[in-house]
């Protein structure tokens, strides 16, 4: 399928990118690239470039819950389980043209009503907790953490802001994750971090989606 690198390791969920090039997301993320000019636009469900480049940085939320769902057999476009989440408020466009979300509850709601996955919300809970979370296989914990664990050697200034989808853990303990927005392929699939060091970008809350 385009836009999905290979699986890196074995019995991960297929990788998606909040946009759908993830060769280019690095370009993206500093500006050297358009995202209304990525050649795969239109393969996200997007109506215009216009619309995809104003939607995709906030569609991490989108990446993962697809990830998880793909990994159930389950293909849907990020644009199309946008617009379902947006018409049950896990999205709100704000009269300045902004975009707030993902808002977690409704988003749950709609795995659970629409598509039949037993997800839910999770808050107060440490990095140490998310294995025991996760410790089933098919098991997965879209957290929430700060974007810039795509460089986890960064000193994030503040903890949450983007969600990763973490869906193992290594034998070492360390947590296994899929990044929608890392810049490399390193960085985007199969990214395995130690709780302790995840914890310096984690916020205590995501939605936990059991097998």
């Amino acid at each position: 399928m385009a836009g999905v690198p290979d699986q890196a390791m074995a019995g991960s969920p297929p990788y998606f990118a909040q946009w759908e090039s993830p060769e280019l997301v690095g370009a993206f993320i500093t500006g050297a690239a358009d995202p209304a000019r990525d050649p795969r636009w239109a393969e996200a469900g997007a109506a215009t470039p216009a619309e995809y480049a104003r939607w995709a940085e906030h569609l991490c939320g989108m990446a993962c819950l697809r990830m998880a769902l793909a990994a159930r057999g389950v293909t849907v476009t990020p644009f199309a389980l946008m617009r379902r989440a947006l018409a049950r408020g896990g999205y709100v466009e704000t009269g300045d043209g902004g975009i707030r979300g993902l808002i977690y509850a409704p988003a749950v709601a709609m795995l659970v009503e629409e598509f039949r996955v037993p997800a839910q919300v999770v808050t107060e809970i440490e990095a140490a907790d998310i294995a025991g979370l996760i410790a089933a296989p098919g098991d997965g914990f879209v957290a929430s953490v700060h974007p810039g664990i795509r460089d986890p050697r960064a000193d994030p200034p503040y903890r949450g802001g983007h969600l990763v989808l973490v869906h193992a853990v290594a034998p070492d303990g360390a947590l296994v994750f899929h990044n929608p927005s890392g810049d490399t392929p390193e960085s985007q699939r199969d990214v395995r971090l130690p709780a302790a060091d995840f914890a310096r970008f984690f916020a205590g809350r995501g939605i936990l989606i059991p097998a």
